[in-house]
C-alpha cells in the first residue's frame, strides 16, 4: 500500500513528507522543458542550476507564480516526477495532501487537486499555508489563545490569527522573496547600468540582504552584463544599498502584518503582547526581518527553528489523522 504523502507546493521550493518516513523530498520548484519536442528534461535542483543558462530551445520554467499556477500541464507533469520520486507507481496510488497559499482563487484550488489526481493520487485534499505552519512550528492551535504565523514565501506572504483550530484573521499579500529578488535586479539596472540574472539577485540576497542592519555588514562583488557596452562588468554592493533597492517589498511584507494585527479581537491581542508571533517560511530568513516586524508592531517575533520545513512539517502531523483532514482543514476558513 502507497504511503500518504504532505506536498508543499511552493512559489520556490517543493518539499514532500512521506508518512512513517519523514521528508524524503526538497527540491526548487523548477522544470527544465524542451520546447521542440516537449520533452521534460529535468526537474529540481538539476533544473535550478540551468536557468539562464540554456540555449533558446530549452526553458527552465517554474510552473507556479505568486503561489498560483500558471501552466497547468507543466504543475501536472512536475507533480507527477514528485510523486515518481516518492516512489508511486500506478500500482501503488498515495492519498494526498497539499499546502496551498490562502490567497489563492477557488479555480486555483480546483487546478492544484486536479493535477495532484491526474499526476498519480488517489485522493488530494488542500490545506492552507497558515494552518500547516502552526502545527509544524507545533504552536497549540486548539486551544483558546492567540497563535500568529507570519509565513514569507517565494510568490505570497501570509499572517494568519489563529485560535481553537480556525484562522481568526488573515492577511495575504502576493509580495515574497521573489520580489525581493527582482527588486535587487532592477535595483543594480537602474544605478549601476548592468543586467544580473534571477540567480545572482538572489546569491547577493543571501549574502548581504537585510531588512535592519546588523552588525558586522560587508560589502559584496557583483558581476554582470553592462547595458551599454555589452561586456561584463564588476561592482562592489553594500548592505544598505541592498536594503534600499529591497525596502518596497519588505514593507508591503510589514503592512500586511500590521493589517492583521488590526483585526484581531482585543482578548487575543493582549495574548500577542506575551506570546509574541512566529517567523516560517525561506522569505522569512532574510537577516533582520524578524527584527523589522517586532520594531514597527512592538510584539516580539521568533524565527521558528526549521523555517523552511515547518509547512510540509505541519501537513505531516495531518495525515497521520487523514480521514479527518476533510471536516477540519479543508478550507482552513470555511
Amino acid at each position: 500500500m502507497a504511503r500518504d504523502l504532505a506536498i508543499d507546493l511552493g512559489t520556490a521550493n517543493t518539499l514532500v513528507y512521506a508518512k512513517g518516513q519523514g521528508i524524503v523530498l526538497n527540491e526548487p520548484s523548477v522544470i527544465a522543458l524542451n520546447q521542440q519536442t516537449g520533452d521534460v528534461l529535468a526537474m529540481g535542483q538539476e533544473a535550478w542550476q540551468m536557468i539562464g543558462r540554456t540555449p533558446g530551445y530549452i526553458v527552465a520554467v517554474r510552473p507556479l507564480r505568486q503561489g498560483a499556477i500558471t501552466d497547468f500541464d507543466v504543475t501536472q507533469r512536475m507533480i507527477r516526477l514528485l510523486l515518481q520520486r516518492a516512489g508511486v507507481s500506478k500500482f501503488n496510488r498515495p492519498r494526498v495532501v497539499i499546502c496551498v497559499p490562502s490567497a489563492i482563487t477557488e479555480v486555483e484550488r480546483r487546478a492544484v487537486t486536479e493535477a495532484a489526481r491526474r499526476a498519480g493520487a488517489a485522493d488530494a485534499q488542500l490545506i492552507e499555508q497558515p494552518m500547516a505552519a502552526a502545527l509544524g512550528a507545533y504552536l497549540p492551535v486548539n486551544e483558546p489563545i492567540a497563535n500568529m504565523v507570519i509565513d514569507v514565501g517565494g510568490g505570497t506572504s501570509e499572517t494568519a490569527l489563529i485560535s481553537l483550530g480556525g484562522v481568526v484573521a488573515l492577511q495575504a499579500v502576493r509580495v515574497g522573496s521573489f520580489d525581493i529578488d527582482t527588486a535587487i535586479q532592477t535595483y543594480i539596472r537602474r544605478e549601476y547600468g548592468i543586467a544580473v540574472g534571477e540567480r545572482t539577485a538572489e546569491e547577493i540576497k543571501v549574502a548581504i540582504g537585510s531588512a535592519w542592519p546588523v552588525q558586522e555588514e560587508v560589502k559584496a562583488e557583483v558581476r554582470g552584463r553592462d547595458l551599454m557596452s555589452g561586456l561584463p562588468k564588476t561592482v562592489i554592493l553594500s548592505p544598505a544599498e541592498v536594503r534600499e533597492a529591497i525596502s518596497e517589498p519588505v514593507t508591503s511584507i510589514v503592512q500586511s502584518v500590521i493589517a492583521c494585527l488590526g483585526e484581531a479581537p482585543p482578548e487575543l491581542a493582549h495574548d500577542l503582547i506575551v506570546r509574541g508571533m512566529h517567523l516560517v517560511g525561506g522569505g522569512g530568513m532574510l537577516k533582520g526581518l524578524a527584527h523589522r516586524i517586532a520594531e514597527e508592531t512592538e510584539i516580539p517575533v521568533t524565527l521558528v527553528e526549521q523555517p523552511l520545513e515547518a509547512v510540509v512539517m505541519g501537513a505531516g502531523r495531518c495525515i497521520e489523522a487523514y480521514d479527518q483532514l476533510r471536516v477540519m482543514f479543508m478550507g482552513a476558513r470555511g
